[in-house]
């Protein structure tokens, strides 16, 4: 039986946390960039930030994984963590790493720190085999992310995101992987 999340992870900058009620009002401007929001089909509205809110911190209960709150200097800068994908994702099922960080958060190595972190807890605490991240074939900033993390793209499981219509400039997605031994060698 997987053991149930901790309140919090620590990294050596960062807290990864359980949602808040006042992170609501910088989610949802962060979920409002359209910098932020480039390689998702839409900006998020307010209801739909606060939405996503509920369903990530129920994701703990059911779960017993999800998508933490990041603080960095005691601040929110965004959220990353674990998060189960279903059908119809061709992948699926399976856990994916995610991470989406406020823009005055890009460029200090956050989403790596904080993804490593989640990571170390789903190959530990949660005995997971292994994990995958996705994005859209354009978003280079995030697959420079998942090659950080020794994350593997194999060309054969590239897929047309189901969620998107025929031609969308986004439809085409990457698919990296990473099994929990070659976590653990690179840990060691």
């Amino acid at each position: 039986m997987t053991a149930p999340p901790p309140s919090e992870l620590r990294t050596e900058r960062l807290v990864l946390r359980r949602w808040r009620d006042e992170d609501r009002e910088p989610f949802a401007a962060m979920n409002a960039d359209p910098r932020v929001m480039e390689f998702f089909p839409s900006t998020l509205t307010r209801d739909q930030s606060d939405g996503l809110i509920e369903r990530l911190e129920r994701s703990f209960d059911d779960d017993k994984l999800g998508l933490w709150a990041v603080e960095a200097e005691g601040r929110f800068v965004g959220f990353t963590g674990l998060l189960w994908q279903h059908p119809p994702l061709p992948f699926a099922p399976a856990v994916e790493v995610g991470w989406r960080l406020a823009t005055e958060a890009w460029g200090h190595g956050y989403a790596s720190e904080a993804a490593a972190a989640s990571l170390d807890d789903g190959f530990t605490r949660v005995g997971l085999s292994d994990v995958v991240s996705m994005t859209a074939v354009a978003n280079l900033r995030s697959r420079r992310v998942m090659e950080r993390l020794g994350m593997r793209q194999d060309p054969a499981e590239d897929f047309d995101h189901p969620s998107l219509a025929p031609g969308h400039p986004l439809e085409r997605h990457v698919l990296y992987r990473l099994a929990a031994d070659a976590w653990r060698s690179r840990a060691s």
